[in-house]
């Protein structure tokens, strides 16, 4: 199967991922690839934090004794490997480097504060500034953004419940462009806000299906999106639409979604790696190989 259009076309790489004999995948929530094109997968499962290589074969897991099974949310990986992963459930956030050793935690685990107040309550995703300032999106339990230094002091928070500007319906998902631009997945007003790294608002993408995740090409002013309405969208970062897939009926055709896409990311070589969720039904992990 192809999906896709123009520049921007895939071959569906149906059964790349080889789960290890008696693994049982959960939702999976998250996915980032490092420099060596690693493929984390944050998963809803006995085994939270597992990597794979490009072709699918197992690694290894990470983060025994901290990141807690059935927890799993949002997860980025910066430019020098540490890997950072979101607890939503327990309101932390974990910073590994990239031999796995955890060096910095946001959040005290198990306390979350009062429903729309400061870190955290129920976070959902983290990324990394320029400066390395660390954007926070605080998406269930508030309608929040917060913006740390790189060493976890709070430095600004802005964010409330609603649908004009600066408002959000869960702030789901953060990714920060090579402009600085901070985006915010703001699923359930279908629409994704831009704002500054001092918080004020700059514009939207709207006529999005639930947007979970967004993703910026490293090669150019192109973002990848993934919709809980079972789509993937590619678009400018003007937003003009380059390619799209799926359809808003649960299908089983390989490469289209039973559930919702979640978590999205891209490697070096322009295959976009896709994590599933959907309720009552263990998570699945797809794989798009770009055509030269």
């Amino acid at each position: 199967m192809t999906f896709g259009s123009g520049k921007y076309q895939y071959d569906y790489a149906e059964g790349w991922l080889k789960t290890p004999p008696g693994w049982e995948w959960g939702w999976i929530p998250a996915i980032a690839c490092d420099s060596q094109d690693r493929v984390f997968v944050y998963s809803r499962s006995a085994h939270p934090l597992a990597v794979f290589d490009r072709d699918g074969n197992f690694i290894e897991t990470w983060g025994e004794g901290v990141l807690t099974p059935m927890c799993a949310h949002g997860m980025h990986i910066d430019a020098d490997d540490n890997v950072y992963c979101v607890d939503v459930t327990n309101h932390t956030i974990y910073k590994f480097n990239k031999a796995g050793q955890l060096m910095l935690t946001l959040g005290t685990y198990g306390q979350k504060t009062s429903v729309d107040g400061e870190p955290f309550n129920m976070p959902t995703d983290i990324d990394i500034a320029s400066n390395g300032d660390l954007i926070v999106s605080d998406g269930y339990g508030n309608a929040r953004v917060h913006r740390f230094s790189p060493e976890g002091r709070l430095l600004k928070s802005w964010g409330e419940r609603g649908k004009g500007p600066g408002q959000f319906s869960i702030s789901h998902h953060v990714r920060v462009d090579r402009f600085d631009r901070i985006w915010i997945c703001d699923r359930e007003n279908n629409r994704i806000q831009l704002f500054d790294l001092d918080g004020n608002y700059l514009e939207e993408r709207s006529g999005l299906l639930r947007p979970n995740t967004a993703h910026f090409d490293r090669h150019a002013d192109v973002v990848y999106i993934a919709e809980l309405g079972r789509r993937i969208s590619i678009m400018t970062l003007d937003g003009e639409v380059l390619a799209q897939w799926g359809r808003p009926q649960p299908s089983e055709v390989p490469g289209e979604f039973r559930g919702g896409p979640h978590g999205l990311w891209v490697d070096s070589h322009g295959d976009l790696y896709v994590g599933e969720v959907e309720l009552g039904v263990a998570g699945r992990m797809h794989k798009y190989v770009l055509r030269k």
